[in-house]
């Protein structure tokens, strides 16, 4: 919830962004999430804010420090996660195997819908795999949904589709990628590429 700037007893004066203060806007950029999700996060007071005159949300620089250090202290170690959504089990199958192999965490999801819910859990995945083919809701609709809730450049998202895609398998703008035929080695390549070589904690380096 944001405090009021204007009151003496919770905060000092508004004074510019040289100063220590940002704007929405800009604290989400330099935080790296969208601005949605940084309303959604002071909502529910995980990152403190305080509030102009005219309702307009400030926040203080130290604030934004402090709450980066403390995420990647809780981060830290942590495997890239990468959510898969294809409704093609076999396939699915295949890439979260592949994924496991070269040190990722993997989650999966059957279909679009369950893909969206996935993306609201407590740790956001870093990379999306996306079908384009599926039932109800098909991966162009997803993505769509999934700028409009986080924001253009909250998560790299790859897209891919089979040879009978036909006309639904024209890249559209929002994708970091996308690969025309859906080969799994492919698609753990574009991984790879976008978040980089995690190479799987070996016993030695656990016990160091």
């Amino acid at each position: 919830m944001a405090k009021r700037l204007n009151d003496p007893r919770v905060a000092p004066p508004l004074v510019a962004r040289d100063d220590g203060w940002f704007t929405l806007g800009q604290a989400a950029k330099y935080l790296g999430i969208s601005e949605s999700t940084l309303r959604k996060w002071t909502d529910e007071g995980r990152i403190q804010a305080f509030s102009t005159p005219g309702g307009h949300r400030r926040f203080r620089g130290s604030d934004l420090d402090e709450f980066l250090a403390s995420t990647r202290v809780v981060t830290e170690g942590r495997r890239p996660l990468v959510l898969v959504v294809d409704d093609n089990d076999d396939r699915r199958t295949v890439v979260r195997f592949s994924l496991e192999a070269e040190g990722y965490a993997v989650r999966e999801a059957a279909t679009a819908a369950e893909g969206l819910e996935a993306l609201e859990e407590e740790a956001p995945p870093d990379l999306v795999l996306l079908d384009i083919l599926m039932p109800d809701m098909d991966g162009w609709e997803m993505l769509c949904k999934l700028r409009d809730t986080h924001g253009l450049d909250a998560m790299p998202v790859v897209m891919f589709a089979g040879a009978d895609a036909g006309r639904h398998a024209n890249p559209r703008p929002g994708a970091k990628r996308f690969v025309p035929r859906p080969d799994p080695l492919r698609l753990v390549e574009s991984a790879k590429q976008l978040l980089g070589a995690h190479s799987v904690p070996t016993a030695a380096g656990k016990a160091g």
